[in-house]
């Protein structure tokens, strides 16, 4: 058996049975290990990027890695943004990154020759390289441990080609056990419980796990017993919502719009979040924006059991064994006319079937979107977790492969999108149901107001070019289907909803330009 065979079973065995995978040469023997076993899916991007975001979007859904193949130093380079994205998310990873040969790496002016740790160590939790094809299958069940630790981390293991080709390997590797979320300290749920029943404006800011449904569901246990606010930041990597679920409110983009929101709080207590912070400096503009002699109590590090945390601080302080789930509202259709953010929200509202997964990754173009789908049908939405524009559209990708029963949304600004627009080719090639909204507003228009907001002065037309994408525009519908995806154009509401109804009703890979 050679050092291939035993990697990819080891990670069979261990639970990863999704490969995304954009690999080259030195990944030969990986990708023929890959069709030797039974069970193993390999799906391939045309860009690395393409890659990382689908096993971000598959790991938030799923709760489990899927594997990455990936050729050198320049291919996990180009996939570094969303795997970014991932890191901030807390999803479990495996990157497997080819290498060259042993006998080859002492020649430093090969065309590929790379710092290739280098590269990988700023979005790896878990770095190593493996020495030879009998540790290949030990390494992968390292590596595979590593990114299922709580709450999740990217684990990257470089394997030399001849590592992957030598005939020496022992076979597959013993399963190991999972690192799972450490339990929360008797001590930390006593402190809460008592803060929560001091009669103070208190908030709950929860990220992870806190956040999903049964997470969402506790917390409301919580929120019916002492009024607490439920709150999650701008860029939580996924919650549940929608009818049935309680509601968490999100926190606020700008820093004064934050400042405002939290004004009066009294306590915030944190379940598996940081303290709110501004997502940029601003001049003039505060960063750190809890609210003057607001007390900060930890109940749960990301690293701990949240939900469980959460369900004993509801039973210590005699919260009903159910808090109020939002009420489901159809939203009737917008007023015929333009397009616009808002009015898109309303229809997507209207139509989402129950169970859809949304990756949201629109930036200015979603700031309406949400006010309806807050009271649609219960469903997942995934948030661009770490800034780096163009995860939506693998992240849904991810999603589909992980859910595949569930319709996938992904929502993109035009300008996001072209960074990953590959995915639509996936889409096709796997015959995913997965609908795509290009919020076409031909400009990277969240620059323009980060423009005025940093306060940039003489700005000439020069300055102004690098946020236009007129000249040319963008042919989305053309983009779609010279990738296989079916596609239309919607200018107005009314155009927009018999396209998004159709959509919704029909399966398989669909494209809206939304041109607002």
């Amino acid at each position: 058996m050679n050092g291939a065979d035993s990697l990819v079973q080891t990670l069979f065995h261990s639970g990863v049975d999704v490969c995304f995978a954009n690999p080259g040469t030195s990944e030969m023997h990986v990708v023929a290990a890959l069709d030797r076993v039974d069970g193993m899916r390999a799906i391939l991007g045309l860009f690395e990027g393409v890659v990382t975001g689908a096993a971000d979007g598959y790991a938030r859904m799923a709760g489990k890695p899927a594997a990455t193949l990936l050729h050198l130093g320049p291919g996990l380079a180009n996939g570094i943004a969303n795997l970014h994205n991932a890191r901030k998310a807390a999803v479990p990873i495996v990157n497997i990154v080819g290498d060259h040969a042993s006998s080859h790496s002492m020649y430093t002016d090969a065309p590929l020759s790379s710092d290739i740790h280098g590269i990988c160590r700023p979005v790896s939790h878990w770095l190593h390289s493996t020495a030879s094809a009998r540790t290949a299958a030990s390494d992968a069940a390292r590596a595979v441990q590593a990114a299922r630790a709580a709450p999740g981390q990217i684990a990257t293991l470089i394997v030399p080609a001849d590592a992957a080709w030598s005939d020496d390997a022992e076979g597959p590797a013993p399963v190991l056990p999972v690192l799972g979320p450490a339990p929360v300290s008797s001590e930390a749920i006593d402190r809460v419980a008592k803060a929560l029943l001091a009669g103070k404006k208190t908030a709950l800011l929860m990220r992870g796990a806190a956040t999903h449904r049964a997470g969402a569901e506790a917390a409301g246990r919580i929120a019916a017993k002492s009024g607490a606010r439920l709150l999650h930041d701008y860029f939580a990597p996924r919650i549940t919502r929608g009818a049935g679920v309680p509601r968490i409110e999100r926190i606020p983009y700008f820093a004064e719009n934050i400042v405002e929101f939290l004004a009066g709080l009294e306590q915030i207590v944190l379940v598996g979040a940081p303290p709110p912070v501004t997502f940029f400096a601003y001049p003039g503009k505060p960063s750190w924006v809890t609210p003057e002699g607001c007390e900060l109590f930890y109940l749960a590090h990301p690293h701990e059991d949240a939900v469980a945390a959460l369900n004993a601080v509801a039973d210590a302080i005699g919260a009903p064994k159910k808090g109020e789930g939002v009420a489901l509202v159809r939203s009737g259709l917008p007023p015929k006319g333009a397009l616009n953010s808002f009015s898109m929200g309303q229809v997507i509202a209207r139509f989402l079937p129950e169970g859809a997964i949304i990756s949201d990754d629109a930036v200015t173009s979603s700031l309406g979107m949400h006010h309806s789908l807050v009271d649609a049908p219960m469903h997942d939405i995934l948030y661009l977790t770490g800034g780096a524009i163009g995860g939506a559209l693998p992240m849904a990708t991810g999603a589909a492969i992980a859910c595949p029963g569930r319709k996938s949304i992904a929502i993109s600004g035009d300008g996001a999108a072209a960074m990953t627009l590959q995915s639509l080719w996936t889409n096709a090639r796997e015959k995913q149901d997965v609908v795509t909204i290009i919020c076409a507003n031909k400009s990277y228009a969240v620059l323009n107001v980060e423009l005025a907001r940093t306060g940039a002065s003489n700005v000439g037309p020069k300055a102004l070019q690098m946020f236009d994408l007129h000249n040319p525009e963008l042919d989305w519908v053309a983009l779609a289907r010279g990738m296989g995806v079916e596609a239309t154009s919607a200018a107005t509401s009314e155009d927009f909803a018999i396209q998004f109804e159709d959509a919704m009703k029909t399966r398989g890979p669909r494209l809206i330009e939304a041109v607002l």
